[in-house]
């Protein structure tokens, strides 16, 4: 049986407090034991009734109670894990000052568990230099950011600023305990497996323009390739995404190109390889674009019963990254497949990475039901000899943690 371990979540008066009660409910639905320190602005936005019902125990909001038991720094000692979700400017403010004038504060300052902090604020405040710099003392330290993400803020404001989704922090604030130095000695002074390492990752999926209202594309959400640069980020690579329509919000803390089509994914890998340590080619890149884009829409009283497309190949990124890494660099490359036979995907996944030359290859079938799109994927990872050396099913996060071991 899996022992629990204690998660300690802080939450401070913000508007997105009512987040935290999905948060501590995936912490305990995972099997962990939590407990809640609010401070008194948060407990305005939600009720403490509710946060010890979800979370199965008392909830602590002040700095003198349980003074016999030394409670503002036993809480501390006793965590595995703190996240502190919303955190506010002010909030972050304080934690990177060292002040301890309340539970959480304390809290933080006796604790050597991993931080995890959740930034939600309006976007002045986000981009306030004081906020910046507050940011940039706290990863200096180790601690790991989520987020904030872009989006409806309170109010008709909208920008960077809204707090992650509950679930992307549940997922990154595990990885970053399930990688916690053991019991006993120092957290404070692990440093990240990934730490300084500059990872370049591709997202999404690609559109070929026909006219001005039509494009050829496929169904990538970019889920799999956003969840990659989470996961890095937590484990203290300088990450770069360039990112093809995605379907989901980018932590503003992720250095993010956007692109369209094939080509401009193609220029903007090129332009990024050079100083990456490792690629990761996770976008689903159109084969073909049309010859010729048209310059009206194509109208079917123009064009009549059948409209015939001329496509011309797209560069293949991958190969061409592969070919051109230098030594030492890692490249990891994708396959979405449709065969449903594990051992034809196998033979697919072979003679792809034979072709591809890259270091490692994620097989995966996608389908109306599968991969693209979905909250889950099962992969196979292969070499460059082609043999396994991984096999994956589960939640997209904890896939991209098990392909970024691979790194080393």
């Amino acid at each position: 049986m899996k022992t629990p371990r204690t998660i300690v979540v802080g939450i401070t008066g913000g508007i997105a407090a009512y987040k935290a009660v999905n948060i501590v409910r995936a912490f305990v639905l995972n099997g962990d034991s939590v407990h809640v320190i609010a401070t008194p602005a948060a407990l305005r936005f939600v009720g403490k009734p509710t946060l010890e019902a979800i979370s199965r125990n008392p909830v602590h909001t002040d700095l003198y109670e349980g003074v016999a038991e030394v409670r503002h720094v036993a809480i501390g000692q006793g965590a595995d894990l703190i996240v502190v979700a919303p955190a506010t400017a002010n909030s972050i403010a304080k934690i990177a000052a060292g002040l301890a004038d309340d539970l959480l504060g304390n809290t933080i300052l006796a604790s050597t568990a991993p931080l995890v902090i959740a930034p939600a604020m309006h976007t002045e405040m986000w981009n306030n230099p004081a906020t910046v710099a507050n940011v940039a003392v706290l990863r200096s330290r180790g601690i790991t950011i989520v987020g904030p993400g872009v989006g409806r803020l309170t109010g008709t404001d909208s920008g960077a600023g809204r707090m992650e989704e509950p679930d992307t922090i549940v997922a990154v604030a595990l990885a970053v305990l399930d990688r916690a130095m053991p019991a006993g000695e120092a957290a404070a002074s692990a440093v990240p497996d990934l730490a300084g390492r500059r990872v370049l990752i591709s997202a999404g999926g690609t559109r070929e323009p026909l006219d001005p209202v039509r494009f050829l594309g496929n169904r990538s959400s970019g889920k799999q390739g956003v969840a990659l640069a989470q996961a890095a980020l937590a484990r203290g690579a300088l990450v770069t995404l360039v990112a093809a329509n995605l379907e989901v919000a980018v932590p503003t803390s992720i250095t993010t190109v956007l692109v369209g089509s094939a080509l401009e994914m193609h220029e903007a890998m090129t332009r990024a390889a050079g100083t990456a340590d490792v690629i990761i080619m996770a976008a689903a890149v159109a084969d073909y674009r049309p010859r010729s884009v048209q310059v009206g829409k194509i109208k079917k009283e123009d064009v009549g019963d059948t409209l015939t497309l001329e496509l011309v190949k797209n560069p293949d990124i991958l190969a061409e990254l592969s070919t051109a890494s230098r030594p030492g660099q890692l490249i990891i490359g994708f396959a979405a497949e449709t065969e449903t036979d594990a051992d034809r995907l196998l033979a697919l996944g072979r003679d792809k990475i034979t072709r591809k030359g890259c270091d490692y290859l994620v097989v995966n079938r996608v389908g109306q039901d599968a991969g693209f799109g979905t909250e889950r994927n099962t992969v196979t990872v292969l070499d460059r000899h082609g043999v396994i050396v991984n096999e994956v099913s589960g939640s997209k996060m904890s896939v991209a943690n098990c392909i970024l071991d691979l790194i080393g």
